[in-house]
């Protein structure tokens, strides 16, 4: 088996980290979590994700996203070099398989922070990853996270709010839910599950 591109000897593959995915509804706290148990385990690799979007202000190419031309895109869907994809508000996102792939044979956790049709692609070519739902503690709490932003207008959170009630309908399809009450508390039942505490 050759060594990976990192120059770390494989590690066998009964002795591998599982692929961990992180998934819940928009407004859920995903990203506030993943931050979190980051600062706390850095060693906890987080995939990239290639994205059309254009950059924001701040964001750089490779570590927020992989910022690609929608012919670059097609071309790694049509070379089948994302573990999953989708389309979100007009812009296609994706994650590279061979950074994750690598990164796993390495012996590294690594998290996937996606949407739902993400994570249910991710089950079709990884069956042995494991999902995990990241619920609110309850839908009005939800809907005060979504509405309290204050960024944006009523049809936008109206959309979100419909797309979260369609999110919380596949906790089921999960392995593992988690509640998000506390972050630091979610955070900490996250690396417990990808084995890091």
């Amino acid at each position: 088996m050759a060594a990976t591109s990192r120059g770390a000897t494989p590690v066998p593959p009964e002795s591998r980290p599982r692929l961990t995915v992180l998934s819940g509804p928009s407004g859920v706290g995903k990203s506030t979590v993943v931050a979190h148990m980051r600062k706390e385990h850095p060693e906890v690799w987080l995939s990239v994700s290639a994205t059309t979007r254009k950059p924001r202000p701040g964001e750089k190419h490779g570590v927020q996203y992989f910022f690609v031309t929608d012919e670059e895109m097609d071309k790694l869907i049509a070379n089948g070099e994302l573990l999953e994809w989708a389309e979100f508000a007009g812009n296609r996102y994706g994650t590279p398989r061979a950074a994750v792939l690598e990164r796993l044979e390495a012996g590294e956790p690594v998290l996937l922070e996606i949407d739902l049709q993400g994570a249910r692609l991710v089950r079709e070519s990884m069956p042995e990853a494991q999902l995990v739902f990241l619920a609110p503690p309850s839908w009005e709490e939800l809907v005060r996270r979504l509405t309290g932003r204050g960024t944006e207008a009523p049809e936008v959170i109206e959309r979100r709010l419909t797309a979260a009630r369609v999110e919380l309908a596949a906790e089921s399809e999960f392995d593992t839910t988690l509640v998000n009450t506390s972050v630091k508390d979610v955070a900490r039942e996250l690396l417990a599950l990808m084995n890091v505490v």
